[in-house]
């Protein structure tokens, strides 16, 4: 097979002129190039010229969970066989990582080679901003970037509700467009226009997703099964109703599929994350909170820690209502979830807090006293 029937055969899922010079020492090999576009129990399916094959992955170091084939990986997969195996995949350009449930310090890949993250939300029930903001930390971090649709705009009430939702959201994430959705009717309900004015609506997620690799996020129960449908102008996903008490579903979705969109792009879809924990993503959540990544370079200590310190510029900002104290909480949770991540695997960074710990229990114990001393 040539090189040109293999380029335009892979091309809808992404293959491109960078991809094919990486692979050449793995063509000289007789290998073939294919992308995984879903993984099962140490096999996966891999779309390659030929179509798509079943291949093993035993060879994949597969007791690293960060080294495991995953969704979205362009591999080299042996051209004959029974079983056929993935000898390899080609370095990463993105990877969406988090953390394990284990106890273990281990992170979880969960797409690989993403152009761009789709943090689906839910308006059936009430916004969680900090769990948002966690979302999008870890997207930031990928190296993707990130998009929030909040889907189900049709139970919305009215406009009006609709567009303080949404600025509520875009609030919470500086620098990513929030689109508002209704995936229900693909013509377009009177509810879905209004939110078209308000700079939303499937045809600007179109244009988006069609560009590039998309991952598509959420909890059970967030619309990604039938948001997925309308991309695809077809009920591939299967799709499930949610709770009416909370809003939640099933697991519709219980692998993450890698599918092509008619109009151009690659999605992967993925089933509904309970966890979303941190996996070392300080830079992920300083984009998330730009804002006061921004003031607390004007504190007068560099290593203020926005407590109690004078000159604190990030005080200050709450102090005159342009931070909300929520936000300072949520940036203070997710800093110090992510250092422990972090510290499970860093020694030196372990005795830093432990050291931390220490001292302020020092100063805790001199207040204290401080305290007693002037009582007495």
């Amino acid at each position: 097979m040539t090189s040109t029937s293999v380029f335009s055969a892979l091309a809808p899922y992404g293959w491109d002129s960078a991809w094919a010079d990486a692979f050449t020492p793995y063509d000289a090999e007789g290998l073939l190039p294919g992308r995984v576009v879903r993984v099962d129990r140490g096999q996966c399916d891999v779309v390659t010229a030929e179509g798509v094959v079943r291949a093993d992955t035993a060879f994949v170091t597969p007791h690293d969970p960060m080294r495991v084939v995953c969704t979205g990986d362009w591999v080299a997969v042996e051209p004959a066989g029974n079983p056929r195996y993935v000898r390899t995949y080609l370095p990463r350009r993105t990877a969406f990582v988090r953390s394990t449930s284990s106890k273990r310090s281990e992170g979880q890949i969960l797409a690989a080679n993403v152009d761009h993250a789709i943090v689906a939300v839910s308006l059936a029930v009430e916004l969680d901003l900090g769990r948002i903001e966690r979302f999008l930390a870890l997207a930031w971090e990928s190296g993707a970037q990130p998009l929030v649709v909040l889907t189900k705009a049709d139970l919305v009430p009215d406009a009006v509700t609709l567009s303080h939702l949404v600025q509520d959201v875009e609030t919470t994430a500086p620098g990513v467009p929030v689109l508002p959705v209704s995936a229900m009717d693909g013509g377009g309900t009177s509810l879905l226009e209004r939110s078209r004015e308000l700079g939303g609506g499937l045809d600007v997620l179109v244009a988006v997703v069609s560009g590039g690799t998309s991952v598509l996020l959420g909890q059970s129960g967030a619309g990604k099964s039938t948001l997925a449908n309308a991309l695809l102008g077809e009920d591939v996903m299967e799709v499930q109703a949610a709770r009416d008490v909370d809003g939640k579903g099933r697991h519709t979705t219980t692998t993450r599929n890698l599918l092509a969109l008619p109009g151009g792009g690659v999605l992967i879809d993925t089933p509904g994350l309970r966890g979303v924990g941190l996996w070392d993503a300080e830079t992920g959540v300083g984009q998330v909170f730009a804002e006061i990544e921004e003031l607390a370079g004007r504190c007068r200590f560099h290593d203020c820690a926005h407590e109690s310190e004078p000159g604190c510029a990030v005080l200050a900002a709450i102090d005159a209502g342009s931070l909300p104290q929520r936000r300072l909480e949520s940036y203070r949770k997710l800093m110090r979830e992510n250092q422990r991540i972090v510290a499970k695997t860093d020694a030196r960074l372990r005795a830093e807090i432990k050291r931390d710990w220490k001292r302020k229990g020092a100063e805790g114990r001199a207040a204290m006293e401080a305290k007693r001393s002037r009582w007495q």
